[in-house]
C-alpha cells in the first residue's frame, strides 16, 4: 500500500509544481488571502462602533465566528480554479496523454489531483483566518470558545472538500476549461446558500446543528469523491472534444428506459414497472428501518423538550390547549374547505421536493426530509400523551385510514431517491454520467407515475371524505 501511495504523492507533487509556476493562479490567491483579512477587520471595527450604540451584545459575541466563516470561504472560491482545471486543463494543454499512459491506477491519478486541489484552498483559508485573528486580537472583540473555534475549523475544511470534490467531478466531465469555469457557479452558489443557513445557526448559538452540518457536508463530499472515481474513464477524457446538447438523444434515452419495450399498459405495469420496483426493494427496506428510527426520535424529542414546558404551564393555559387538541371544533368546517385535489397536490409536491433535494445531494437531504416527515408521527403521538389524551384511537381514526396509502407512497418515493444516490456512486461501465442520470430519472418517473401518484390519489380521497368523519366520531365519544 505504501508503494501505491508513493505514486499518489508523485502525481500530487507534479501538480503542485505546475500550480506554483503559474502566476495567474498565485497572484489572485495571494491578494485575496492577505488583503481580505484587513478588509474584514475594518468591517468588524465599524460594526462594533455601530452596535455599541445599541448594546447589541449577542451580535458582538458572534461577530468573530461569523467573520472567520466568511474569511475561510473566499480563498476557497478563488483557489477552486486549480481543481476545475485539474483534468480538462491538462487536456487543453496537451499534457494529459502522457499522464494517462503512465502506469498509474485511476484512483491514484484522481487522489493525486484531489490532494493538491484541497490542500491549496485550505492553506490559503488557514493563513487568511490566522491573519484575521491576529488583527482581531488587537481590538476589543469577544473571541469564541475553543469548542466553537474547532467547529469552525472543521466547517471550513468540510466546505473545501465539498467544493473541490465537486470541481474535480466537473473537470472530469467537461471538455473545455471555459465550460468547467461556467459550471463552477453550481458549486459556489449552493455552498454560499448553505453558509447562510449555517450563519443563522451560528448567531442563534446552536452548535449541535452546526456539528450536523459538518457531518452532512463531509458525507456529501465523500459521495462526490466516489462519484468522480465511479465515472472516471481515461478513454472518455481523450475521446470527447466538445459538448453538444442533443435533446433528441436525451429524449430517446429517457423514453426508451421509461417504456422498456412494453407494447401495452398492462405489460408496462407488470414487466417494466415491476422490474424497477424490484430494484429499489433494498432501499425500501432501509426506508422502513429509518421510519422506525424517525418516529422514535420524534417521540423522544417531544417528551424530552415539551414535558417540562407543559409541566410549567399554568392550569388555565393547559386546559385551553387540551380543549383545542381534544375538541377541534372547526373540524367540520375544515372538512368542507379542504378538498381532495388540494391534499393530493400538497402530498405530491412533498414527494417531488424529496426527489429534487435528494438529486442534488446524492439522496442525503432527501432522506433527511423524509425523516422529518415521518418523525412528525412520533412527535404528535408524544404530544397527545403529554396532554393526557388517548393517542391510539385518534391515530386509528385520523391517520390510519389514509396513512395506509400515503405513508407507503412516501416511503416508495424516498426509496427511489436513495436508490438514485447509490446508483450514481456505483461504477457504470460503458455509460457516460449523463446517460446514467437520464436512466435513473426514467426509473424515478416510472415509479412516481405508476405507484406514488395512484397511492397519493387514493389517500387524498380518504383523507378528504372519510377521515374527518371518523375523527369526529372518536373525538365526540
Amino acid at each position: 500500500m505504501s508503494n501505491k501511495m508513493k505514486l499518489v504523492w508523485l502525481v500530487a507533487g507534479r501538480e503542485l509544481r505546475d500550480q506554483f509556476r503559474d502566476w495567474r493562479v498565485l497572484m489572485p490567491m495571494l491578494i485575496l488571502t492577505l488583503c481580505f483579512p484587513f478588509l474584514m477587520n475594518e468591517f468588524a471595527k465599524q460594526t462594533v462602533d455601530f452596535l455599541n450604540q445599541y448594546n447589541a451584545d449577542l451580535i458582538l459575541d458572534r461577530l468573530v465566528p461569523f467573520s472567520i466563516m466568511i474569511i475561510g470561504f473566499f480563498p476557497i472560491t478563488v483557489s477552486l480554479i486549480v481543481a476545475l482545471e485539474s483534468f480538462v486543463g491538462e487536456k487543453e494543454r496537451g499534457t494529459i496523454e502522457p499522464m494517462l499512459s503512465a502506469p498509474l491506477d485511476d484512483w491514484q491519478l484522481y487522489f493525486g489531483k484531489l490532494l493538491v486541489g484541497v490542500a491549496t484552498p485550505l492553506m490559503a483559508s488557514y493563513v487568511s483566518v490566522g491573519l484575521y485573528l491576529i488583527l482581531a486580537s488587537q481590538q476589543d472583540l469577544s473571541f469564541p470558545p475553543t469548542a466553537v473555534m474547532i467547529q469552525l475549523f472543521f466547517l471550513t475544511t468540510a466546505h473545501a472538500f465539498l467544493m473541490v470534490s465537486a470541481a474535480i467531478v466537473i473537470s472530469v466531465q467537461s471538455t473545455s476549461v471555459k465550460a468547467a469555469n461556467l459550471l463552477a457557479s453550481f458549486i459556489v452558489i449552493p455552498v454560499a446558500i448553505l453558509m447562510q443557513g449555517e450563519a443563522v445557526m451560528l448567531f442563534w448559538g446552536n452548535e449541535q446543528v452546526l456539528w450536523l452540518a459538518v457531518a452532512g457536508v463531509t458525507i456529501i463530499s465523500l459521495l462526490l469523491i466516489r462519484v468522480g472515481l465511479a465515472h472516471f474513464e481515461r478513454e472518455y477524457l481523450l475521446g470527447r472534444e466538445i459538448d453538444v446538447i442533443n435533446l433528441r438523444w436525451m429524449w430517446k434515452t429517457f423514453w426508451s428506459n421509461f417504456r422498456g419495450g412494453a407494447n401495452s399498459f398492462g405489460s408496462w405495469y407488470r414487466n417494466v414497472l415491476g422490474s424497477s420496483f424490484r430494484r429499489i426493494l433494498p432501499a425500501m427496506a432501509f426506508m422502513i428501518l429509518i421510519a422506525g428510527v424517525s418516529i422514535w426520535m420524534g417521540y423522544d424529542w417531544i417528551n424530552t423538550n415539551m414535558s417540562e414546558v407543559i409541566a410549567k404551564a399554568s392550569p388555565e393555559n393547559l386546559a385551553k390547549l387540551k380543549t383545542q387538541m381534544g375538541n377541534l371544533p372547526d373540524l367540520s368546517e375544515i372538512r368542507d374547505s379542504i378538498s381532495a385535489p388540494f391534499l393530493f397536490l400538497n402530498n405530491t409536491r412533498a414527494v417531488a421536493m424529496i426527489f429534487l433535494v435528494g438529486l442534488v445531494s446524492f439522496s442525503v437531504l432527501g432522506v433527511l426530509l423524509y425523516m422529518v416527515n415521518i418523525g412528525l408521527i412520533g412527535g404528535i403521538f408524544a404530544l397527545l400523551e403529554l396532554l393526557g389524551l388517548q393517542p391510539v384511537p385518534i391515530f386509528l381514526a385520523g391517520v390510519a385510514p389514509h396513512g395506509i396509502f400515503e405513508i407507503p407512497a412516501l416511503m416508495i418515493g424516498s426509496a427511489v431517491v436513495l436508490y438514485i444516490g447509490a446508483a450514481l456512486v456505483t461504477p457504470q461501465t460503458g455509460k457516460s454520467m449523463g446517460e446514467v442520470i437520464l436512466e435513473l430519472m426514467a426509473d424515478w418517473a416510472k415509479i412516481f407515475i405508476g405507484l406514488v401518484i395512484p397511492l397519493l390519489a387514493v389517500a387524498a380521497l380518504i383523507e378528504a371524505y372519510i377521515t374527518p368523519g371518523l375523527l369526529l366520531k372518536v373525538l365526540g365519544s
